[in-house]
C-alpha cells in the first residue's frame, strides 16, 4: 500500500521568498506621503526645511540623493511632443470623502473606489487630492499661485499624479464648494465627513498636457511616479489661495518644494492637434 503523504516542508527559500514579498509589500506602503506635518517643513533656513528633508530619516534619502525628484521647470526646449500618449483616460465614481488638515497642506481623500486613470493599460486608483501654494511645477520659469494633486496609486505600488497649475482670476468652483469646510478645520488636525464627491466635478480644460517621470513632493520623496500636468492653466481667486494658506501651519503657508534638477530626463507633451508620424 502506497504510504500516505504529509504536507511538504516549506523550504528555506521559500521561507525567503515569502519574507522578501513582506517586505517589498511593507515598503511600498511605507513609500506614501508623510501624514505628520512636524516631521518636516518649507521654512528656509530651517533645519527640517526642504534642503534637510533627506537627512530627517533615513527613508527620505531619495530627497537629497535622488535623480528622479520633482518638482520640475516644464521647459520649452526640453519637451518633445508625443502624440501616441493620447487624451488622458479617465473613469471616476462619486463616493464619499472626507477633508484632512495635515499642517502641511488641506487633503481631499475619497473614501473607496473612486475610480482611476489608466496609463499605458494600467489602472492607477484615485486616493486624494490636495493643494500647493504657490504652484510646485514651473513653466519656462514661471509660477503660479497654486498647484493641485490628484493622486493615484496601484495597490501597494506606483503612484500617479495629476498636477492642475492655477493663475489668479476667478474662483476655482470645486474649490468653492469645500470653502466652508477648510475653515472648519484650519489650524486643527481634524478630518471631517464631507459627503459624497464625484471626482469629475475638478475642473480641467483641454486635452493638452505634459508627462514625464519623477516623485512625491514631500517626504520620503518616492521615486517612480508617473506625473501627469495639464498646460491649461486654471482660474483660483486670491481669496481662495489665502484660505488655503491661512488653514494650514505657520511653516507651510508657503508649501511649494523648491525645483529639481531635470538631470537626463525626458519631457514628453501631449498635443491632440498633432497627428503621429507615419514612414
Amino acid at each position: 500500500m502506497m504510504k500516505q503523504l504529509g504536507p511538504r516542508p516549506i523550504s528555506i527559500n521559500t521561507v525567503g521568498f515569502l519574507l522578501l514579498l513582506l517586505v517589498l509589500q511593507l515598503g511600498s506602503a511605507m513609500s506614501q506621503e508623510v501624514g505628520n506635518e512636524s516631521e518636516f517643513d518649507y521654512l528656509n533656513g530651517s533645519s527640517r526645511g526642504p534642503e534637510h528633508w533627506g537627512e530627517l530619516n533615513k527613508d527620505w534619502a531619495a530627497c537629497n540623493n535622488g535623480n528622479m525628484q520633482s518638482p520640475i521647470d516644464l521647459l520649452h526646449e526640453r519637451v518633445e511632443v508625443v502624440p501616441e500618449l493620447g487624451d488622458l483616460k479617465r473613469a471616476y465614481k462619486t463616493v464619499d470623502a472626507t477633508l484632512k488638515n495635515r499642517g502641511h497642506d488641506i487633503m481631499l481623500r475619497w473614501v473607496g473606489d473612486a475610480g482611476s486613470i489608466n496609463i499605458n493599460g494600467t489602472d492607477y486608483k484615485l486616493q486624494q487630492c490636495h493643494w500647493h501654494t504657490p504652484s510646485e511645477h514651473t513653466i519656462d520659469g514661471n509660477s503660479f499661485a497654486a498647484e493641485m494633486h490628484m493622486v493615484h496609486q496601484i495597490p501597494n505600488a506606483n503612484f500617479a499624479v495629476i498636477g492642475i497649475l492655477f493663475s489668479i482670476g476667478g474662483p476655482d468652483p470645486f474649490l468653492s464648494g469645500l470653502e466652508d469646510e477648510i475653515k472648519a478645520i484650519a489650524d486643527t488636525d481634524n478630518e471631517i465627513s464631507i459627503g459624497m464627491i464625484n471626482p469629475d466635478q475638478v475642473k480641467m480644460d483641454g486635452r493638452e498636457y505634459y508627462r514625464y517621470l519623477g516623485s512625491l513632493t514631500t517626504p520620503p520623496c518616492t521615486e517612480g511616479v508617473t506625473w501627469t500636468i495639464i498646460k491649461t492653466v486654471m482660474s483660483i481667486s486670491s481669496e481662495q489661495v489665502q484660505l488655503l494658506r491661512n488653514a494650514v501651519n505657520e511653516n507651510a503657508e508657503s508649501n511649494a518644494r523648491p525645483l529639481q534638477s531635470l538631470n537626463d530626463r525626458v519631457i514628453e507633451l501631449y498635443d491632440p492637434n498633432t497627428e503621429p508620424q507615419h514612414e
